[in-house]
């Protein structure tokens, strides 16, 4: 299991930063995301796409974020530019039953010492979209972006325009 914890969110200003983080998780390979915050608006967006795109993606809102922590069995990893660069921890990591924590606003002090692996996706300040993506594909090797979702949309690869099949009507390209 690879889980996603998203610390912070705040439904009227990271809602859609959250939704990407979420998105760049099942797209690269995690099976879980849970959100510090209830936001029923953010649940009910993933779980339309999970259900057109397919994949076993789960959402969960409202979730204590000590307890989630405290309550995993596995490997806690902390995305921050302020601990380890990666090509110097990854090799330690398992590869599977982690938990993954990307902050939003300030990440409480606690974090730092309740993971397993402070890692530093670089030095400096950026996306923890991208820090997610870069984490998930190394630790998956680049096959987290290779799965077969098994959606009623399957997206087919095109040097020129948009090409979907559409399983739940005749297949066809579409623009």
């Amino acid at each position: 299991m690879l889980a996603v914890l998203r610390l912070g969110h705040r439904p009227g200003r990271d809602r859609r930063v959250t939704t990407h983080v979420a998105l760049t998780a099942r797209a690269f390979g995690a099976n879980k995301i849970f959100v510090a915050n209830k936001d029923g608006n953010l649940v009910n967006s993933v779980n339309k796409l999970v259900d057109r795109f397919g994949g076993n993606f789960l959402i969960e809102d409202g979730v204590n974020w000590k307890k989630t922590i405290r309550q995993w069995s596995g490997t806690i990893v902390h995305l921050t530019m302020y601990g380890l660069p990666i090509d110097e921890i990854l090799h330690k990591m398992p590869r599977n039953d982690l938990l993954i924590i990307v902050g939003a606003e300030k990440v409480p002090k606690d974090i730092f010492n309740l993971v397993h692996y402070n890692v530093a996706i670089g030095h400096q300040p950026h996306s923890e979209v991208a820090a997610l993506a870069v984490f998930l594909d190394r630790i998956l090797e680049g096959k987290g972006i290779r799965l077969n979702f098994n959606g009623k949309i399957t997206v087919v690869p095109s040097k020129n325009g948009k090409k979907i099949i559409d399983s739940g009507k005749n297949k066809h390209p579409s623009r």
